[in-house]
């Protein structure tokens, strides 16, 4: 049996979790149990990454090199140089350490869990390696994209070396330069690993349950495009959108774009490629109205579930069909940008712009 302490089945985590599984863990933890269809996986736990950090640096180096770039000056989160040289050699020296014997078959006994044949693990069955921050996807601050993501990850071997590559992607430039700006504290901070059975999508995308460009609580944004969703996270392509009613259920705006490039499993191994897309499909909609309905469906019931809004990351396997049976969440985290708009001003604004001094110098009088 897989050591709970250090890996742990999606399945047994939820939203209280994240201290031990990380912003993206706990979520998908949370959908799991809530009966939404997410692929299959198990988390490397934060226990797991403090202790292989503890056995590298039992003297607690690498925070203390990390708030000193906060502690300098207040431009050192500007300077690219300077963060760039500190985070370099503390990558390197995680990446490169040795892990304990039996954190290593733990990782390795969660891997092989998640294959249907026993044998799979060890013939290259593929898997996400997916980071998993305890401060990253929360309503106050938002990691996305700042720590590494691999796809198409094989054997059991290569799997225990990219949890290793995520682990050190807590101290990429980004990301520590993102903490420096936001002055959040390195004492705390830990990285969790989600390891998911890999999902090969026709098509995938990003859905907001209110309006990205409005704020409209009563709609839902979708976007979409052929193979995997980092071509629309990167930029390789203009994505189909469409935005859906809540109350009806109508798709009341749609826009079909050439889809020209797209991001595929790499034939050869392990990773992704960018390739062109076919020519018969580059205009053609990569939804049906059939899995447009089903993904707003989809999105209610995650905001639902929630309480707020959602910004969620899906993907859809196969053939089109009408059963949701090949839908999934990817991720999904709290819609931030409306959101802090909505926050309230710390005092309330008064009608004229001298109003709060008058209003102070009549309360003393009184």
């Amino acid at each position: 049996m897989t050591n709970p302490y250090l890996v742990r089945s999606l399945a047994d985590i939820g939203i209280d979790d994240r201290p031990t599984a990380g912003g993206k863990g706990a979520s998908l933890g949370e959908l799991t149990r809530a009966g939404l269809r997410v692929p299959p996986g198990c988390l490397v736990t934060t226990s797991a990454f403090e202790r292989a950090v503890q056995a590298l640096d039992p003297a607690g180096a690498i925070r203390r090199e990390i708030e000193s770039l906060a502690a300098d000056a207040a431009d050192d989160a500007d300077d690219y140089a300077a963060v760039a040289r500190v985070t370099a050699d503390i990558r390197r020296r995680i990446e490169m350490a040795a892990l304990p014997e039996d954190l290593c078959a733990a990782i390795a006994e969660g891997y092989r869990a998640l294959h249907r044949e026993p044998d799979d693990a060890d013939a290259g069955a593929p898997v996400a390696v997916r980071s998993s921050a305890t401060g990253e996807d929360s309503g106050d601050a938002s990691f996305a994209g700042l720590q590494d993501t691999y796809l198409w990850v094989r054997g059991a071997d290569a799997v225990v070396d990219h949890v290793r590559r995520c682990w050190a992607s807590l101290y990429s430039v980004e990301s520590v330069s993102y903490r420096l700006r936001r002055n959040l504290p390195e004492r705390g901070l830990a990285m969790a690993v989600v390891i998911q059975r890999m999902v090969d999508p026709r098509c995938s995308g990003v859905m907001f349950t209110r309006s990205p460009s409005t704020g409209d609580r009563s709609v839902i944004a979708i976007e979409a495009s052929w193979g995997l969703g980092s071509a629309i996270v990167s930029g390789d392509v203009t994505p189909d959108t469409y935005v859906v009613s809540k109350v009806t259920g109508e798709i009341v705006k749609r826009s079909v774009s050439s889809k020209l490039r797209q991001h595929r499993m790499n034939p050869g191994g392990a990773g992704a490629v960018d390739e062109a897309v076919p020519a018969d499909l580059q205009d053609r909609p990569c939804l049906s109205d059939d899995e447009i309905r089903l993904l707003a469906d989809l999105g209610r019931r995650v905001e639902n579930h929630y309480g707020a809004p959602q910004d969620i990351e899906w993907a859809i396997s196969g053939a089109a069909t009408n059963t949701g049976e090949n839908v999934f969440v990817l991720q999904s985290r709290p819609e931030t940008v409306w959101a802090g708009r909505e926050k309230g001003p710390v005092a309330m604004p008064k009608g004229k712009a001298f109003q709060h001094v008058f209003d102070r110098l009549g309360g003393a009088a009184r």
